[in-house]
C-alpha cells in the first residue's frame, strides 16, 4: 500500500496503532448532554418513504440541487444540520471519521480501519467490487485522496459494529 501502513486494532478505547505508531484520540469536549438529545431525537424518529435512483447519469443542477434540498428538509425535521467536509476525495472518510471521532483530521486512520475490514472478508465484499479486488485496494483505496464507495461505506459499518461486539 502507498500511503499506509497496516494497523493493528485497537488495544484500549482511543489508542490505535497507524503507520507503526501507537497513537491516542482524545475528545476533549464533553458531548454527552449532546448525545442523549440527539439520540432521544433518532430513537422518535418517523420513517419518510425514500424512492431509491438507478444511478446512470449525472444528474442536471435542477435535480441535485432538488435532492440535496430534500437532504435539507429530511435533516431540518429531525434537528440536525448538515457538515460540510474537505471534497479532496477523502470526503467519505472524513466525514466517517467526523461521525466517529468529532474531526475529519483522522480520515487517514478510519481509511486504514476500512482498507483492513475490506482485506479480512473477501468473501463478503468482492462480488460488489466493479474490477479485481487486488486492484480495488491498489488502484484505489490504499490511496489517499481516492474515493470511497458503496463497498468502503459498507466495510466502514460492518467494522464499527464488529468493534462493539469484540470483548
Amino acid at each position: 500500500m502507498d500511503d499506509m501502513e497496516h494497523s493493528s486494532s485497537c488495544s484500549a478505547p482511543g489508542e490505535f496503532s497507524f503507520e507503526g505508531e501507537v497513537r491516542t484520540i482524545e475528545i476533549t469536549d464533553d458531548f454527552s448532554a449532546l448525545d442523549g438529545e440527539v439520540e432521544k431525537r433518532l430513537n422518535q424518529m418517523v420513517p419518510i418513504p425514500h424512492v431509491p435512483r438507478i444511478n446512470g447519469e449525472i444528474p442536471s443542477v435542477d435535480e441535485a440541487t432538488s435532492d440535496h434540498q430534500r437532504l435539507l428538509d429530511r435533516l431540518q425535521l429531525y434537528e440536525l444540520v448538515e457538515l460540510k467536509v474537505q471534497g479532496d476525495g477523502n470526503c467519505q472518510f472524513r466525514a466517517l471519521s467526523d461521525q466517529f471521532y468529532r474531526t475529519p483530521e483522522h480520515h487517514k486512520f478510519v481509511r486504514q480501519q476500512v482498507v483492513d475490514q475490506l482485506k479480512s472478508h473477501p468473501e463478503i465484499y468482492e462480488g460488489y467490487v466493479p474490477m479485481a479486488y487486488d486492484e480495488y485496494f491498489s488502484e484505489k483505496l490504499s490511496k489517499c485522496g481516492e474515493w470511497g464507495d458503496h463497498v468502503t461505506l459498507q466495510a466502514a459499518a460492518d467494522s464499527v459494529c464488529s468493534s462493539l461486539f469484540k470483548f
